[in-house]
């Protein structure tokens, strides 16, 4: 038994030069989400825009942010919008590389915040609707007496019930070997799911750093640690 004990202990002692795996990883995930989401409110794709005004907000974003009619109806929408881009398109490149990783989490959660209250609230929690509610996360609330998950999974049914239908309606009148090819047809449900993902992982992200040996943030903690000691010793 002692043995089993002195391998685990050195298991674990080992372990900690690969902690910054995790962290690593979390970035290399979170980066190319929030890279494109940020360049695609951007005018980089608009030929007739060049220079540094090709990195600020699309109109057609702005409007969208500002309008209660069919956008979100925030105020001051063109500082919003590029606020948000410089958040998720720079930032993104700071998480790829792990610089300024903790800091640059907080502006990050915070679009997830709004992302999550001001877009994806209204349509629940999943992202993509289930359709088997004997295997939805739902039905796992209904254990613990969570009664709204009792209507999700009867959303889950009706949905079925028309997906099954879709799927009907393309083989009487499409090629569903071409149709299918790439993949299944799904129902959008653009719940807070993917948001409120995000917001945990970046919260990990804040609290552990960007991970030993494979950020930027580790190396410049080195160095200015170094440097402390160098200074105290003088």
């Amino acid at each position: 038994m002692s043995l089993l004990v002195k391998l685990y202990q050195t298991f674990l002692s080992k372990l900690s030069n690969f902690d910054g795996l995790p962290a690593l990883l979390l970035r290399l995930y979170l980066a190319p989400v929030f890279i494109m989401a940020g360049f695609s409110k951007t005018q980089l794709l608009d030929p007739n825009v060049t220079g540094f005004a090709s990195f600020m907000a699309d109109p057609n974003i702005i409007a969208w942010f500002g309008n209660s009619d069919w956008g979100l109806g925030l105020p001051l929408p063109a500082l919003l919008a590029n606020l948000v881009i410089l958040a998720e398109f720079f930032g993104g490149w700071l998480l790829l590389v792990g610089a300024l990783t903790r800091l640059v989490s907080i502006p990050l959660m915070f679009t997830m915040i709004m992302a999550a209250t001001t877009v994806h609230i209204d349509n629940g929690w999943f992202a993509i609707t289930p359709t088997n509610p004997d295997t939805s996360a739902a039905k796992m609330m209904t254990w613990v007496g969570f009664d709204p998950a009792q209507l999700s999974l009867e959303n889950s049914r009706q949905t079925a019930n028309r997906l099954e239908r879709m799927r009907e309606i393309l083989a009487e009148n499409g090629n569903t070997d071409w149709l299918y090819e790439k993949g299944n047809i799904v129902v959008l449900n653009n719940g807070i799911e993917f948001s409120v993902t995000y917001f945990i992982m970046l919260l990990a992200l804040f609290f552990i750093g960007a991970g030993r040996y494979t950020s930027i943030d580790y190396y410049l903690s080195k160095g200015l640690s170094k440097r402390f000691i160098t200074d105290d010793k003088k």
